[in-house]
């Protein structure tokens, strides 16, 4: 027998509600979020969107977009998997260390 990897489900979450999105076709950019309305293929839905990045973004020849939250042509969206929550948690935990190293004592 060949060894078989575990396959993780992913969550996808609206970034501005985080309603919970289930996609039974390939996602279109004019898509929007069927609890708020809110357009799903935007920056803050995309797995490279950071904020603390150059453009906010970590793919580095992507085009700068002005607005996050509306629907673009980025053609190197992928939608992010969980919550967003679970990345702006992850960005305060490095704050909180790079602060703690750099505290005047």
């Amino acid at each position: 027998m060949g060894w078989i990897p575990k396959v993780e489900e992913k969550k996808h979450v609206c970034q501005k509600c985080h309603g919970k999105l289930e996609f039974d076709v390939k996602m279109q950019r004019t898509d929007q979020c069927p609890h708020c309305r809110a357009d799903l293929h935007c920056c803050k839905n995309c797995e490279y969107w950071d904020a603390s990045a150059y453009n906010e973004c970590k793919e580095h020849i992507a085009e700068y977009i002005p607005d996050r939250e509306t629907a673009n042509r980025c053609t190197f969206f992928r939608f992010r998997s969980g919550s967003p929550e679970d990345n702006t948690a992850r960005i305060d935990a490095s704050k909180a260390k790079l602060e703690s190293l750099f505290r005047k004592k």
